[in-house]
């Protein structure tokens, strides 16, 4: 697959291609998993997701201003390099494993005393930057403040070569700053003091019964055991008047986006007190506000290419070489609504909550509260393909309005390879779709420790154009008002918003509360 034909299974070499066959998820990990029946603590709860580009690290955010990073070690422990694993006969089989790295506090609750509110702690994107010299970078924000972080092994220094011997005494906070003795007896010549003094002095050390003959003086050295440090380079402040929603980084390595409900600001990663507006659908009058900024995503590869959708349920491209501003756009995307079928949710339930573009920049990838949709950049005139992921709770719109679900943001995601996309959605399921011309892959799965559980025997995936099976089960299921398309009971208050595929393997971490879950294929 070249690079213009990269990321939706689009390509033209691929249209006579079979589709490649359905996927069989297993459980791979779990992350912080609850006995049955222990309370969740708000804190605790998984915000955000990412893998690096590489794979072999993953971080999470949670409402707790933590960021949890996690290291990959399947690679690590074969030992082996490329040509002898190429030498071998047989195909080694393994999926990514990980294992807890470190974690550090991002962001701390903070109060904004012109505005009287309080700015939460929760950790809303994050985003991996190019890594160099051993180092780890990435920004975090929370709902006003972007961070940008480095996380590096440092060699622990101990202090050796001391007259005492440190197994002795009662703690190494004494040991380099104490120099005195429990010896009722008045030291000789060098480093002697009077008996007056010694009642006031540590009585932690103790010392051989002669004394000490001379005075050595410590020596810190350099151990090889190494820790983890967490330090935060760089904060960029005070440049959004709305939540941000989404951070993302530019090809170049050196610029950055940041995007609030109305504005989508240009960061430089090296200047922290400066950015430069570069979309602004703010109103004069902000009666005449009409949508908002939703998600702003850069290009993979092109670095003055950038999408960002809106509440309206359109997607715009833009090209920074056009203006200074952007306000006008060089593509825009959107469906048109189909006659007769407007109502009071159709706005609502338009709303995109996340857009992706695919590894190699061809494809957009949008979530809506109802559907997952695929966009060709080079077609604007809809979609290329739609999967229907929350078509049974049509008829519950007004119950999920009521109880606010119908304005939870779902996050959505592709594979490496561009043939696959999934989302997230209630009860703790969240499902694949194949996206190559024929396919008819659609697979449910519950984060659990048996994702397949759910599953449903016939395939409820529509062809491309059609609602077939899907329509039918659907409205099967939407009898009852709480059954799902598989025949399960639903339930609203436990969500998987949060997902994401590996970069180059059939590999998916998703977060269920606290928890986080991760699967292979």
């Amino acid at each position: 697959m070249n690079g213009d034909d990269g990321g939706g299974g689009g390509g033209r070499g691929e249209v006579s291609a079979a589709p490649p066959p359905p996927l069989e998820w297993k459980f791979s990990q779990v992350f912080g998993e609850r006995a049955a029946g222990e309370e969740v603590q708000e804190v605790d709860i998984i915000s955000a997701i990412e893998f690096d580009k590489t794979g072999d690290h993953l971080a999470t955010g949670d409402r707790g201003g933590r960021v949890v990073l996690f290291e990959r070690t399947d690679t690590k422990d074969h030992g082996l390099n490329r040509r002898d694993l190429e030498r071998m006969d047989y195909p080694i089989s393994r999926h990514p494993e990980f294992r807890y790295k470190t974690e550090f506090q991002s962001h701390e609750p903070e109060f904004d005393y012109l505005k009287s509110l309080e700015i939460e702690e929760k950790i809303n994107k994050i985003r991996w930057c190019q890594s160099a010299n051993g180092s780890l970078f990435l920004l975090s924000t929370n709902d006003k403040t972007i961070k940008f972080w480095k996380v590096q092994e440092k060699k622990i220094k101990k202090i050796t070569d001391m007259n005492v011997d440190p197994s002795k005494t009662a703690g190494n906070g004494c040991v380099a700053s104490s120099s005195a003795s429990n010896s009722s007896k008045p030291y000789l010549a060098n480093g002697g003091y009077p008996d007056k003094l010694s009642k006031s002095l540590s009585n932690d050390l103790s010392l051989p019964a002669g004394g000490i003959p001379s005075l050595r003086l410590p020596v810190v050295v350099t151990s090889n055991e190494t820790s983890l440090v967490a330090r935060c380079r760089r904060v960029y402040a005070h440049a959004h008047d709305y939540h941000i929603n989404s951070i993302s980084n530019n090809s170049d390595g050196e610029t950055f986006i940041s995007a609030d409900d109305l504005r989508i600001n240009l960061w430089n990663l090296e200047i922290s007190n400066q950015s430069f507006n570069i979309v602004d659908v703010k109103p004069q009058n902000m009666e005449d506000l009409t949508e908002v900024i939703t998600s702003a995503e850069f290009h993979p590869h092109h670095c003055n290419m950038l999408a960002y959708s809106s509440s309206k349920g359109s997607i715009r491209l833009i090209d920074l070489r056009q203006s200074a501003l952007c306000d006008g756009h060089a593509k825009l995307f959107e469906e048109q609504e189909a006659p007769g079928s407007r109502s009071f949710f159709t706005e609502i339930i338009a709303s995109i909550s996340d857009i992706k573009f695919a590894k190699y920049g061809r494809h957009i990838l949008s979530r809506d509260y109802m559907t997952l949709k695929l966009w060709d950049i080079n077609m604007d005139s809809g979609p290329v393909a739609t999967f229907q992921v929350h078509e049974y709770l049509r008829p519950k719109l007004c119950d999920l309005y009521e109880n606010d679900s119908i304005f939870d943001k779902f996050e959505c995601c592709l594979s490496g390879d561009g043939k696959r996309v999934a989302t997230g959605s209630y009860s703790n399921l969240f499902r694949v779709f194949g996206c190559s011309p024929g396919s008819t892959e659609a697979t449910t799965l519950e984060a659990s420790k048996n994702p397949m559980r759910r599953q449903v025997q016939t395939p409820s995936r529509p062809s491309r154009g059609s609602l077939s099976s899907i329509t039918r089960v659907v409205r099967r299921g939407a009898e009852n008002p709480g059954v799902d398309t598989n025949g399960n009971s639903f339930d609203f208050t436990t969500k998987l918003l949060h997902l994401a595929w590996h970069p180059s393997e059939n590999s998916i971490a998703c977060a269920a509360a606290n928890s986080l879950y991760m699967y292979y294929a």
